[in-house]
């Protein structure tokens, strides 16, 4: 621009033009730094439904952990001056409140691939997407332990004065992946997790269940949080309530490369397939116990699950209320003949 004898711009009018790729006012003939059909076509690109899930639940999973992982590296390293039982579920429980917030309407906020995997056999979204969701949510949980351990990597080798260890008093790995205390047997631990696991669904369902008494619209992510920190703070000391395969084992896969080595799997009698195979089962017991029996006083086709109100290009199945007041929330049935319904069924966590 300068070269056609104008002065130069200001420096914020730059930024925008750059930013939207349109030609400077004071040089017509000068093209945008970046062409509007480039910005136009990656924005369409952004607009599709599976990308969007997929980026949805990675970037909502990554929040999750990154304050959960980090409310526990503050409370080893720190030793607990910076932090306490009581201040990991709270991150927890808050990190999936902004989850659900960052990614509540795009994709469910899952989260959670055990809640996933229920929505998935219980005909609330199509199996096409359970390995779409997974992966996203493997991948954010991944990148979070990554991002604790480069915020927290002169802490760690300064409290483990050594080789990184799994267990003893210097033990690190731990503010990764939940591994079995002394006092509990692989198969305690498992029941463990299978029943807290069928808790967190039983009650997601409760807090989005429109024929009971949902949660308040805007509310669903503070609810499900709390319902985390509840779990947490009540039952959580025996297995740790990993009650979600993708915060447990995508981080216990990063400490294993990251240099504690082949112990972060063989610890606890092998006890990291466990977090994996249980949650699932029980978040698809909890849920058959809700739909069965506190959902089978309404007709199968008349029982919904209240979302927040999602874009039509989402498939949602809207019923009309059943309720003398007008919600402003959609409603997705949880019929068996529905096969194709939103994965926004619920939100599901840590």
């Amino acid at each position: 621009m300068e070269g056609h004898g104008y002065p130069p711009p200001p420096p914020f009018l730059s930024m925008s033009l750059w930013l939207s790729g349109t030609s400077d006012p004071l040089c017509p003939s000068c093209p945008g730094m970046v062409s509007s059909s480039i910005i136009s076509r990656i924005q369409a690109k952004m607009q599709k439904k599976m990308l969007r899930e997929f980026l949805g639940e990675l970037m909502s999973t990554y929040i999750m952990m990154v304050f959960g992982l980090g409310s526990v590296a503050q409370m080893v390293l720190g030793e607990k001056k910076f932090g306490s039982y009581l201040s990991v579920n709270l991150g927890f429980g808050f990190g999936v409140t902004m989850g659900v917030h960052l990614a509540g309407g795009i994709s469910g906020a899952h989260m959670n691939s055990a809640v996933t995997f229920a929505n998935c056999a219980l005909g609330l979204m199509s199996w096409k997407k359970f390995p779409i969701y997974v992966l996203g949510q493997f991948l954010g949980s991944f990148l979070a332990a990554a991002t604790i351990y480069c915020l927290f990597h002169a802490s760690i080798n300064e409290f483990s004065n050594g080789p990184l260890a799994v267990t003893g008093p210097t033990a690190t790995a731990g503010i990764f992946a939940t591994y079995l205390p002394s006092h509990m047997t692989l198969w305690q631990g498992f029941l463990d997790e299978v029943f807290l696991t069928g808790l967190l669904q039983l009650c997601l369902f409760a807090i989005t269940d429109k024929q009971n008494s949902p949660a308040l619209e805007g509310t669903q992510g503070l609810a499900v949080g709390l319902l985390v920190v509840l779990i947490g703070v009540s039952l959580g000391m025996n297995s740790g309530y990993a009650i979600n395969p993708s915060r447990d084992l995508p981080p216990r896969f990063f400490t294993f490369i990251a240099g504690w080595g082949s112990e972060v799997f063989r610890d606890g009698g092998h006890w990291w397939w466990v977090p994996v195979v249980a949650p699932p089962l029980g978040a698809l017991i909890g849920g058959i116990i809700y739909l069965v029996f506190l959902g089978s006083n309404t007709p199968p086709e008349e029982r919904t699950l209240e979302l927040p109100s999602f874009s039509e290009e989402h498939n949602v199945t809207k019923m009309k209320s059943h309720s003398s007041k007008t919600s402003p929330l959609s409603t997705i049935s949880v019929s068996s003949k529905i096969r194709e319904a939103n994965p926004q069924a619920s939100f599901s966590h840590s």
